[in-house]
């Protein structure tokens, strides 16, 4: 049986991913907004709510993130660039994910193996932009994808077992998305958890500082 933190459970992928790993016989610690105050924007919060935990995790997922905030859709054009959404997307899904992270480093087990994930997505590749649009949300995926990669390299020095990557869950059924990605098959929630699940199984300290995607393929920076 293994251990697992689950940042952001009271989402569709981070509540199937829970459900998933439950339903095996593994020890699953949930953490939320709605549920447990955490604000991952804000490092008191973040600090306050790991600091209650003990003891090591097997597994650390960061499964936050929005693509919507304050009714700030993305954009289709770099003419609809607006500084407020910028930041916002840059707060949730870069600067949340890297404190969590910061702040969850005493939660790894230094003497064995154990993976932290965090969700990105295919969009923050700059290798695989042929398009453009999205701004804010690619470069913030973006700069998940850069902080996730440092880290990753620090911590080899410290817990040499460990393993720091990025994960593309894929288009899945979830409120997260559902005025977007209609041309794109979507997945149901449980099986892109499964998904999720099997390729973090699989992980190794030879993947640190990688981006996956649901299938295990790693994706161009």
């Amino acid at each position: 049986m293994k251990r697992a933190l689950v940042i952001g459970e009271s989402g569709g992928i981070g509540r199937a991913i829970s459900k998933s790993l439950r339903a095996r016989g593994d020890e699953v610690v949930g953490l939320s907004r709605s549920r447990d105050l955490l604000d991952v924007t804000n490092e008191t919060s973040v600090e306050r709510s790991l600091g209650k935990l003990e003891g090591t995790f097997d597994l650390i997922l960061v499964a936050t993130g929005a693509l919507v905030i304050n009714d700030q859709k993305p954009e289709k054009s770099i003419k609809s660039l607006n500084a407020a959404a910028l930041l916002d997307q840059f707060q949730v899904n870069a600067v949340g994910p890297a404190l969590v992270l910061k702040h969850s480093i005493r939660l790894m087990p230094r003497d064995r193996s154990c993976v932290f994930a965090a969700l990105s997505a295919r969009v923050g590749s700059i290798s695989d932009n042929q398009i453009g649009g999205w701004h804010s949300y690619r470069s913030a995926k973006a700069a998940l994808n850069q902080l996730i990669r440092g880290a990753s390299i620090e911590l080899g020095r410290t817990h040499p077992l460990a393993c720091c990557v990025c994960l593309h869950p894929g288009t899945v059924e979830t409120t997260f998305s559902a005025d977007y990605g209609k041309s794109q098959k979507r997945t149901p929630a449980p099986a892109a958890a499964a998904n999720l699940v099997a390729v973090m199984d699989q992980l190794s300290r030879k993947d640190t500082g990688g981006f996956f995607d649901y299938a295990g393929k790693s994706i161009p920076w």
